[in-house]
């Protein structure tokens, strides 16, 4: 029973994970083109995203899980296509909503992750590695909400 508590919570973590990439991967040009400057801290981002996404599925193969590599969340497909609406929308601050919106995916996450930890669903295993990645989320909050201050504080 552990074992199916432990994978349900995993493959939650991995939607959630592919959340973020496919949120990242549509931020892609929007932002980046006026502020190429954070572009290799973005790009750190989704490759710290990848790594955690192969630990996840690695963990559910573990405890015999079939992951699902691709699925993401109803959530996040809503989330998603909201800010594609409101990106389609000719503004002149879409980059501050667009990094407004990474931070919320970002809060969602770290929410996420910080469930699961305390659920006691995940297995010894599962939580010290789902510990690193809440930290790493953590992180990349803290460095989108700078960016957010800093963008603000220019326009």
């Amino acid at each position: 029973m552990e074992n199916t508590k432990t994978i349900a919570a995993l493959t939650e973590l991995l939607h959630i994970t592919n959340d973020r990439i496919k949120g990242f991967e549509s931020v892609e040009g929007k932002v980046w083109e006026s502020y190429s400057d954070l572009k290799g801290e973005y790009d750190k981002m989704i490759f710290q995203s990848k790594i955690m996404k192969n630990e996840i599925i690695n963990l559910i193969t573990e405890r015999g899980g079939n992951p699902d590599e691709e699925a993401s969340s109803f959530a996040g497909k809503l989330h998603r296509t909201w800010i594609d609406l409101k990106n389609s929308i000719p503004k002149s601050n879409n980059d501050k909503e667009t990094l407004e919106n990474v931070v919320f995916g970002e809060k969602y996450a770290i929410e996420a992750y910080d469930n699961a930890l305390k659920s006691g669903d995940l297995c010894n295993d599962s939580s010290k590695i789902i510990a690193e990645h809440l930290k790493q989320l953590r992180i990349s909050y803290h460095q989108f909400n700078n960016i957010e201050h800093y963008k603000s504080k220019e326009g």
